[in-house]
């Protein structure tokens, strides 16, 4: 644990989510950690009666591509302050008709393609095989649906997230790979380690994924300037959410299983 801040509640923010505004920021702080420098310094405040530790993803200004993230620095950081819960929105392209720009998924699984990354806090000495039969919190799920029904915002709660390494776009041929033969239903480059690493961290893991654009599956070809301009629509509901859920976030972890991952892993 962190000897002076601390927080209860992580929120790693994504493509368009850089600043903190959300909530009355005490500090800005740098935390060490033996895996490098997280992304950014880690601004911790409160809202309502929740301690809240920020961090973005991509650092301020969006400097940092997706497969640059230190990933394991970001959740080392998060648990040394005392975090156990982690909200995490993201950007996502969707791989179903259905699934339509400005709408959320709340992923109940994923689907693991991307290839040079840290994956784990294990590299050697003991050896952890931690499941992520499921790989979200059910509990932190369960509360994001029951918001975004109250916010009558459209989200998707059973959900596939297909990780690709980035950070380049697929081609189409992998795109329709990746929704005809594999079941995908969204894509993104964000999501794995992060939520592998969170759950070594028996730390409480959602992802919140605004859906931005249709995948290249769909014959219309994906560009990073469509994407901006959808996110800039997306922001607002994802912020509105995230303030719905921290209320309902209960301060004992009683309704998961999250925190006792580690019991039967390690070896």
């Amino acid at each position: 644990m962190h000897k002076k801040y601390s927080a209860d509640i992580g929120i790693i923010g994504g493509t368009g989510i850089y600043t903190a505004e959300l909530f009355g920021i005490d500090k800005k702080v740098k935390v060490y950690t033996p895996y490098g420098q997280p992304s950014d310094l880690i601004n911790i405040g409160e809202f309502g009666a929740r301690r809240i530790a920020f961090i973005p993803r991509h650092g301020r200004g969006h400097t940092i591509p997706p497969h640059r993230i230190n990933n394991r620095a970001n959740i080392w950081a998060l648990r040394e302050l005392g975090v156990t819960r982690i909200i995490a929105p993201s950007a996502v392209g969707s791989l179903r008709h259905e699934y339509k720009p400005g709408e959320i998924a709340i992923p109940d699984q994923f689907i693991d393609f991307t290839k040079k990354r840290e994956y784990t806090f294990y590299d050697g000495g003991e050896i952890c095989h931690v499941s992520v039969a499921d790989p979200f919190c059910n509990d932190l799920r369960n509360i994001a649906i029951q918001c975004a029904t109250k916010l009558k915002n459209i989200a998707h709660p059973r959900v596939t997230y297909l990780c690709i390494e980035g950070p380049r776009f697929s081609t189409k041929a992998e795109s329709r790979l990746f929704r005809e033969a594999f079941g995908s239903d969204i894509i993104g480059m964000t999501l794995v380690p992060e939520c592998v690493l969170a759950r070594e961290a028996e730390i409480c893991y959602v992802s919140l994924s605004t859906i931005t654009d249709y995948d290249v599956w769909s014959e219309s070809p994906v560009n990073s300037k469509d994407i901006i301009e959808q996110l800039s629509k997306n922001v607002q509901s994802t912020r509105d959410l995230i303030t719905e859920m921290i209320p309902l976030i209960p301060n004992e972890r009683t309704r998961c299983s999250c925190g006792r991952a580690l019991a039967e892993s390690l070896l």
